[in-house]
Parts: structure tokens; C-alpha cells; sequence
């Protein structure tokens, strides 16, 4: 069977806050998409066969002294190029063109006009929504080159080479302010390059499952079950691969929401039949570790730590150390790689990439390290994991630590729980819980409020509620959720959590504000 990856697509990362939308869009499309930086060499960036390349966008301006460049292997190749934004002005000045800062900067939405045929927009209206994001606009185009779309402030909004398969579009395609962009792509990739669309969550199964066979053989396999999807989906996809040589291992640290501890032992061990699932209640050393820290990194540190300790404990006693395996997924390796603009720096060092410990001896299994997250939920959805797990919204890796501000104690988690459990049932209720909001949770805020209830002066604890909208967790605004369910939920919680006496609504955005508040 031929490789998945191989006859794809392959994205040059100039730094652009869209790249890995870029690379979404693509497999959407049933094409892979493999991200590397510009800064690649012919071997790497070749190393899947790709049959086509597409130059992201970027914030440096390509006449600056010190811009990153096209590297010279990408012209070379013969293969088909797509040029985005900076990858335009790329092939521009690669092949002699004039880019200049624009009289009037292009920021938001642009009618774009279809000038003559070309197979990127072949079968779209002549007239079309686009997104742009630029400063600097193509002025003259390379002598080979001609347009075949414009907009109002940029008269070569999209160009191609007269003789090669080379485009190059001013605006971004990827994003969703440009509703046919997906179909742009789709054209690139399949007509232009003609890529097959063999990346489909079956055909991902199918290979992974040899795919793990083969590299652990008989060994067995341990892996650190959360409940969250990606350890979910990976658990799944290694339980059909090698059935009881994996053994999951679920620690409770007693900082999930209400009742997950129970579903995940019933959803993995019984419903799905992972016999040698080990389930560890560390809940009071968790607690007995955290008692009276209140900083942030302080209980991250801790619970990590301890998480890792437990973990090995339980891994040892079960005799499964032959592999240890993780649910890394393809936006971990990307920013713990750190690659794209200049002197890229790690964006994090993901706990799941970068931050095993060196007494960990066991080798590594990651089948998932392939895939976004929309792409886990469907191989999930493929190997028939309950909804619940599958659209589970993430969940911080401390847990409520991060959830319950100031000191942790067991009576402010209940109270977290609980009201937790209110507003989630209530958006599940509503049907607002899947598709109207990416995240929503409670925080139980350090400060106390005065309060009245039944005649007599409360002194409780303040409850915020946090709800948020986004593609991509990199930027959110927040939900704009109906007062009467607000109310519901409020008048809820003041009623039947104890110690809490007021409920406030975060209508924060990210930037400046992040999602958790820990």
C-alpha cells in the first residue's frame, strides 16, 4: 500500500497565522498537506513526493534586506506552485516582478473579478468575496506572467505564468471571509497538481493499524488516557492494532469535571473493551500536593510531576513497558518545532512532544502525530467512539487547577463541578454545546461578593462564566448566548451550589484576553 502522505502537497511556512489553516483546507479536500519552514531543504522539502507546493503567507515585506526567500529547489522541481499573499510576491520578484507598499492598505473583506480563464478558479462566479491582509501589492508582474484577477486596490489580485502551473493570489483562500477559497484549493490540488484524494479517515486507519504492527511487533503498549480525544482516539485506533497488548492507564486526580472519572472507565473498559485499562484514584495526593498554592505555574508544575510519577508507578506494576504511547497530534509537532518566521522561537514546548522525562525509557508510539483535530474527530467518528467523547470540548491538562483561581480545596472543586455541570446541561440543552460554542466553562473566581438570599446578608463565592466562539483557538470572541439561558443558569447556580451567591458572564476576546483564565 502506498503511503498516505505520499503524491500530496507540501506548504513552505513564511510565518503566516494561516499556514495551518492552509494545510486544513487542503486535506479537506482528501489531499494531504505537509507543513514545513521556508528555511527546508530540497531532500525535506521533497521527502513526501509532493506534487505541487504552496508558498504561505508571511509578515516580512520581500524587498527588506533581510526577507526570507524562495529557496531556489522550489523552481527547480518543476513542480506546480501556489503562492499566497507573500508566496505571490515571491514568484514575483523570483521571476522579475515589482512589489511596492500599496497606496492604501488591504485589510478585510474585497470583491474579487475573475479576468480571464484559468483552472484556479475554473467553475466559480466571476465575481466573488475574497479576504486580503496586505501592505505590499504587486505593481508589475514578471514579463512571463499575466493577470487573471483584480480587486479594487490590488489590479494583479491574482496572476499565473503564461506556460508553467504557477499561480500566484494576493488574498488568503484559506480562511472562511473567502467562501469559494476551498474550492481554489480543491482546483490547485487536484486538477492543477493532480493529486488524488486518497487522504480519508479510513484509509488512515487502515495504514496506521500496519503501521503500528509493525513497529511494535509483539511488545506492548502502554498509554496515559485523559478523556480527552486525542488519547481517546489513539487508545482506539492501538486497541485495533494489537487488542490487549495495550494497556491504558487513566489517572484520577480529582481536578475533571463531574462524573468524567466514571465515564471514562465505563466508556473505555466497558463499552469498548480495553480489559487491561488500569484506572488509579490519586485524588488526596493530589490535593495534599496542592494544598495552599495558589500560582498558576506552581500547580501546573505540580500536578505534571506527580501525573508523571503516578503514571510510572502504575505502568511499572502493569509490566507494559515496552512502548509508551501518546496522543500527539500535528499542531503539537508544528509549535514545539517552532518553525516558520526567522529565528523561529518554540512557541511551547508541548507536554506531549518536548516534555517527556529522561528516566521515561520507553520508545515511542504516536499515530496521531499526522492529524489536526478536526481530522482525530473523524478517524474517531470512523472507529465508532461515542459522541460524547469524540466532541468532548478541550480540557486543560491540570484540570480545574487552573479553573478554581486562589486555593484548591475538595469543597471549592465540588462547587466548580457543579456549577460546571449546570452551564454545560444547559448548552447541551439548548443545543448550543457542539456547534455554537468551542469552549464553555465555569472559573470560581478568589474573591467573596455580599449577597442577600432568604432575608439574611451572604458573604459567597463568585462564579464567571466563559463561552467562546473560534476556527482555530488561536484567536476567539466571546459567545453571545441568549439572556434567558444566562438567567437560567445563573438563578441555577446561586440556588443549588453552595457558597456561591453571584454569577458573572466573560464577554472577554482573545487577544488580549486568553481562553482559560489560568
Amino acid at each position: 500500500m502506498t503511503d498516505l502522505k505520499y503524491g500530496g502537497l507540501v506548504i513552505l511556512d513564511y510565518g503566516s497565522q494561516y499556514t495551518q489553516l492552509i494545510a486544513r483546507r487542503v486535506r479537506e479536500q482528501g489531499v494531504y498537506a505537509a507543513i514545513v519552514p521556508y528555511t527546508a531543504s530540497a531532500a525535506e522539502g521533497l521527502a513526501l513526493h509532493p506534487a505541487g507546493i504552496i508558498l504561505s503567507g508571511g509578515p516580512e515585506s520581500v524587498y527588506a534586506p533581510d526577507a526570507p526567500r524562495l529557496p531556489g529547489w522550489v523552481l527547480e522541481s518543476g513542480l506546480p506552485v501556489l503562492g499566497i499573499c507573500y508566496g505571490l510576491q515571491l514568484l514575483a520578484q523570483a521571476f522579475g516582478g515589482r512589489v511596492a507598499p500599496a497606496a492604501e492598505r488591504e485589510y478585510g473583506p474585497a470583491a474579487l473579478e475573475v479576468s480571464a480563464a484559468s483552472a484556479l478558479f475554473h467553475g466559480l462566479a466571476a465575481r466573488q468575496p475574497v479576504w486580503m491582509s496586505h501592505g505590499d501589492r504587486l505593481e508589475a508582474p514578471p514579463p512571463d506572467f499575466h493577470p487573471i484577477a483584480r480587486s479594487a486596490n490590488s489590479p494583479y489580485a491574482a496572476i499565473t505564468h503564461q506556460t508553467r502551473p504557477i499561480f500566484g493570489v494576493q488574498f488568503h483562500p484559506e480562511v472562511t471571509h473567502t467562501p469559494d477559497g476551498p474550492a481554489m484549493l480543491r482546483n490547485f490540488a487536484l486538477e492543477v497538481c493532480g493529486c488524488a484524494p486518497r487522504w480519508q479517515p479510513e484509509a488512515f486507519i487502515e495504514q496506521s493499524v500496519g503501521e503500528i504492527r509493525a513497529q511494535v511487533g509483539g511488545d506492548h503498549v502502554v498509554l496515559g488516557l485523559s478523556g480527552g480525544v486525542d488519547s481517546a482516539v489513539a487508545a482506539a485506533l492501538l486497541h485495533r492494532a494489537i487488542g490487549d497488548r495495550l494497556t491504558p492507564i487513566f489517572v484520577n486526580n480529582g481536578l475533571m469535571r463531574q462524573h468524567e472519572p466514571e465515564e471514562v472507565v465505563a466508556t473505555f473498559r466497558d463499552e469498548q473493551g480495553m480489559h487491561r485499562l488500569i484506572a488509579v484514584d490519586a485524588t488526596e495526593m493530589f490535593l495534599d500536593a496542592l494544598a495552599g498554592v495558589t500560582e498558576p505555574e506552581a500547580k501546573r508544575r505540580i500536578i505534571g510531576g506527580l501525573f508523571v510519577d503516578v503514571f510510572e508507578q502504575a505502568a511499572e506494576r502493569s509490566g507494559a513497558l515496552d512502548w509508551l504511547a501518546q496522543g500527539t497530534i500535528y499542531p503539537d509537532v508544528i509549535e514545539s518545532a517552532g518553525t516558520g518566521r526567522p529565528g523561529a522561537h518554540v512557541i511551547k514546548s508541548h507536554h506531549n512532544v518536548g516534555g517527556l522525562p529522561e528516566r521515561m525509557k520507553q520508545r515511542l508510539v504516536e499515530p496521531l502525530r499526522d492529524l489536526f483535530k478536526d481530522e482525530v474527530r473523524r478517524v474517531g467518528e470512523a472507529l465508532g467512539l461515542p459522541e460524547h467523547i469524540i466532541w468532548r470540548q478541550p480540557f486543560p491538562g491540570p484540570g480545574l487547577a487552573v479553573r478554581c483561581l486562589g486555593e484548591i480545596t475538595w469543597e471549592r472543586l465540588e462547587a466548580l463541578r457543579a456549577a460546571d455541570a449546570i452551564f454545560r446541561a444547559a448548552l447541551a440543552e439548548a443545543g448550543m454545546l457542539r456547534d455554537d460554542t468551542a469552549q464553555a466553562f465555569a472559573v470560581l473566581l478568589p474573591v467573596r461578593s455580599v449577597g442577600v438570599m432568604g432575608d439574611q446578608r451572604t458573604y459567597g463565592e463568585v462564579i464567571a462564566l466563559r463561552a467562546v466562539t473560534t476556527q482555530d483557538f488561536m484567536t476567539a470572541d466571546w459567545a453571545r448566548l441568549p439572556y434567558e439561558l444566562l438567567a437560567q443558569v445563573s438563578n441555577r447556580i446561586v440556588n443549588e451550589v453552595p457558597g456561591v451567591n453571584r454569577v458573572v458572564y466573560d464577554i472577554s476576546s482573545k487577544p488580549p484576553a486568553t481562553i482559560e483564565w489560568e
